[in-house]
């Protein structure tokens, strides 16, 4: 195996199941030691047990691996600072992060209960801050980490019934951009993956023929990638049933508008010109955009 984690320990969070499983079990396989994460709830959330993460540690063991189960509520912090707390204690370094957990409360947003946006932003969106916050100093000073979010298309595209789960993995898209700029000196690499595949989240979803196409090995074998020492960074890899595809945002080049024609109607009827994709890029930063505005002012100014 050209990809190999030997010395190297992982966390992988929602690792009792589906996605999280198959990626616990495959770091495992190329030597890395792996924290199981599970609360063991429901797909909504509901309930806890330890039966699935502890099956997983045993498979791994039994195959000869290293690793141990902990059921932290990934949206606590304190239980995810005792997780990592063991981690270290046990084996002296953290140098994967998988951010995997999640639940869907899906509904319209005219019967969505506001408790339930809020419940799926906490475990999706705040988990992964929650898990990243406690690995991010130990990976600073080991100059070494790959985090991984899991983002959806169902937040960068939309999906009917999602606004919540939407919400959350465009808004670790937004985290992981920062990320990036704040931990590249420091050989934190940090990306996105967006999975599509046939898990609790999706069984009752797609139909057999389908889900047969779209396994959680498919998509795992993206995550390794993005776990690998020459990972790249800031990278949405979207991966299922054998498809692979990196998705970016891109700006277009814009217009500039002198002073008296920086009002609503002079706007709409430039909009042709301004929305032209000819020469989009994909910034690097918020500020390159800023950068690119007063570029363009200044070269109005000087023709």
């Amino acid at each position: 195996m050209s990809i190999n984690f030997e010395g190297k320990v992982a966390i992988v969070t929602g690792a009792g199941n589906g996605l999280g499983r198959s990626h616990a079990l495959a770091l495992a396989e190329r030597g890395a030691k792996v924290v199981v994460n599970d609360l063991g709830g429901a797909r909504d959330g509901t309930g806890a047990s330890s039966d699935a993460a502890m099956e997983v540690v045993a498979k791994i063991e039994a195959n000869g691996g290293q690793a141990f189960s902990h059921g932290a509520n990934v949206a606590v912090f304190e239980e995810v600072q005792d997780m990592v707390a063991q981690a270290m204690a046990k084996w002296g370094r953290v140098d994967i992060l998988i951010n995997n957990a999640g639940i869907l409360r899906d509904k319209s947003f005219s019967k969505m209960d506001l408790a339930d946006f809020k419940l799926v932003m906490d475990v999706h969106l705040m988990g992964s801050v929650n898990c990243t916050k406690a690995v991010w100093d130990i990976m600073r000073e080991q100059n070494y980490g790959r985090i991984v979010m899991t983002t959806s298309s169902s937040g960068m595209y939309g999906n009917f019934g999602q606004t919540n789960y939407g919400a959350a993995k465009m808004a670790v898209l937004g985290f992981m951009n920062t990320l990036v700029l704040e931990g590249g000196k420091n050989s934190i690499h940090v990306n996105a993956l967006a999975p599509t595949a046939g898990t609790r989240m999706t069984e009752d979803l797609l139909p057999p023929a389908m889900l047969e196409l779209m396994t959680a090995e498919s998509v795992t074998a993206g995550a390794i990638v993005l776990c690998d020492e020459k990972a790249p960074t800031r990278t949405i890899l979207c991966a299922g049933a054998g498809g692979y595809a990196t998705a970016s945002m891109y700006e277009t080049d814009g217009i500039f508008m002198p002073v008296e024609s920086q009002n609503p109607d002079a706007i709409v009827a430039k909009w042709d010109e301004l929305s032209d994709n000819t020469n989009h890029k994909a910034l690097e930063s918020g500020g390159k955009q800023t950068e690119k505005f007063v570029m363009k002012a200044m070269a109005a100014m000087q023709a």
